[in-house]
């Protein structure tokens, strides 16, 4: 197996203060000057290394993508117990009631939607939500014991995201308090998973 290069090394060690850097003072706010100073590197470094700063956000997303999935695996691997032992998505929902929002990353999400007229960052965001969507999907599916392309899970799904977005809105605000949003994703959530059709 190859080694890595220098440079994809460089951008794994300094990516995550880079995702902190803009989830701190979002897209427009940064300047790469600021960003070369949190990494402790001069700033052609940077741009050796992502081009620009578009090109830091747009790895600022990925991270994002990939440290959340990368939690969720490593708390879905650990032993559970009680009577949502057998469900991810339920032991997902009361993970994200504890634990949503502590990195603050999901700032990177709203810094962007600032910047949608931009094709590449629009395609970013489109990209990085499909990704979650498609995560969800096949959790909830799982729960439900249907098929990810039923119609119905992918709309729950698409839910439980928008519950996300409320929460990480309700933080920023101060409008939600722990205790809701543990409430919000555990019994809300777990009335989306368990939603049935109407008659």
């Amino acid at each position: 197996m190859p080694r890595p290069s220098t440079a994809d090394e460089r951008r794994r060690l300094l990516l995550p203060t880079i995702a902190q850097a803009f989830a701190r003072t979002g897209y427009n706010r940064a300047t790469t000057a600021e960003l070369a100073g949190a990494c402790g590197v001069p700033e052609n470094t940077l741009f050796r290394l992502w081009g620009g700063k578009k090109g830091m956000y747009l790895a600022a997303l990925d991270h994002l993508y990939e440290r959340t999935v990368d939690g969720w695996a490593r708390y879905l691997a650990a032993p559970a117990a009680g009577p949502d032992a057998a469900s991810a998505a339920s032991r997902l929902l009361a993970y994200e009631g504890e634990h949503y929002g502590e990195h603050g990353l999901y700032r990177i999400i709203f810094t962007g939607l600032d910047e949608i007229d931009d094709p590449d960052i629009k395609k970013a965001l489109r990209a990085m939500y499909r990704r979650f969507h498609a995560f969800l999907t096949e959790r909830i599916a799982e729960h439900r014991g249907e098929e990810p392309a039923a119609a119905r899970t992918a709309l729950l799904a698409w839910a439980v995201i928008g519950m996300a977005t409320v929460a990480g809105i309700g933080r920023e605000l101060r409008l939600v308090t722990r205790q809701q949003q543990r409430e919000l994703f555990g019994e809300v959530g777990r009335a989306l998973l368990d939603l049935h059709e109407t008659p």
